[in-house]
């Protein structure tokens, strides 16, 4: 970014980047964004009104994949209108309001996807170790209450550091690291005291990312233990081949989250490409694959998938 450009840049506004050196490639570049995009808004749509119409799927394991994808479509929908609209050459600036909002929404949607993860390994953990209680553990009002516990939690606990950012004097040239706004980018450039932000959003990561997953591995342990009690072959199979899609689906959240935090932390020689397509990455690589996971490994999902496609042939 040259310094002429950065200088029209006021204080209340950003400049997010693109894919540094790669500029002449973005119309190229656009086209398996913009695909991509298409996908994970239409992905998810469709799972979304599948169990919304499919009655043999109004049952707790689709209540909680209904969240999971709800949750990827409004990750997608916080994200494409500056990530496409650097690639259309539409604008590279963003307002700090606008900024400070789209902050909200991504860095609240992340620990919702993980919340509505560690639900879902509870869900199979009951299913596979207590199914005769099932139905009678997760009712539709215990399941409500989960979800309404998920989204207090996600986006309660990061209000106080997300309206700070508000009254923060930021100082350093104003050139986010990635095509959409981050709660630590925010912090790099100002000039502030930032402690106070800094030790929360550390204590949040830690209170809910963190100890969700080893919720999750802990639910897993057990799963497999009562899976091994199982005499028959065949049922020890049959059983973990429900937990496949989950496992799936927490593999694809949690592995960028780690590569994307280590190249923050380990990779500051890196290329700036390489940050911007690992920040890509954890933003568009959990709403695109879960769609696709859940219609290949569920086979109800996809019974209803062949059903449709039949019908229209």
């Amino acid at each position: 970014m040259s310094v002429q450009s950065v200088s029209k840049v006021n204080n209340f506004t950003f400049l997010l980047t693109g894919f540094p050196g790669l500029e002449q490639e973005y119309p190229w570049l656009s086209i398996p964004f913009s695909c991509i995009y298409a996908m994970v808004l239409s992905g998810n749509c469709l799972v979304l009104h599948v169990i919304r119409t499919e009655p043999s799927l109004h049952q707790p394991m689709f209540y909680f994949l209904a969240m999971l994808a709800l949750t990827d479509l409004c990750m997608g929908l916080s994200t494409v209108h500056t990530v496409l609209g650097i690639l259309w050459g539409l604008s590279q600036e963003i307002g700090l309001d606008a900024c400070i909002a789209q902050t909200f929404f991504v860095h609240g949607l992340s620990c919702m996807e993980s919340g509505v993860l560690l639900a879902m390994a509870f869900d199979r953990f009951t299913a596979i170790c207590n199914p005769l209680r099932y139905t009678s553990i997760l009712t539709n009002t215990r399941i409500i209450n989960m979800g309404v516990a998920i989204v207090g939690r996600s986006f309660l606990f990061i209000t106080a550091p997300i309206v700070r950012l508000k009254f923060f004097h930021y100082c350093r040239p104003h050139i986010l690291s990635h095509s959409f706004c981050l709660h630590q980018d925010l912090l790099r450039l100002a000039c502030s005291d930032i402690r106070f932000n800094s030790f929360y959003a550390l204590a949040l990561v830690i209170c809910t990312l963190f100890l969700d997953s080893v919720l999750i591995l802990i639910s897993y342990v057990l799963i497999l233990h009562s899976v091994m009690t199982i005499a028959s072959r065949e049922e020890r199979f049959k059983s973990l081949q429900t937990c496949v899609s989950h496992i799936c689906a927490v593999l694809v959240f949690y592995i960028p989250i780690i590569g994307l935090t280590m190249v923050h932390r380990f990779g500051k020689h890196l290329s700036p490409v390489v940050h911007v397509l690992m920040g890509n990455i954890y933003i568009l690589f959990p709403p695109l694959m879960n769609p696709i996971i859940y219609s290949v490994k569920t086979q109800q999902i996809r019974s209803r998938f062949q059903r449709w496609f039949t019908k229209q042939n």
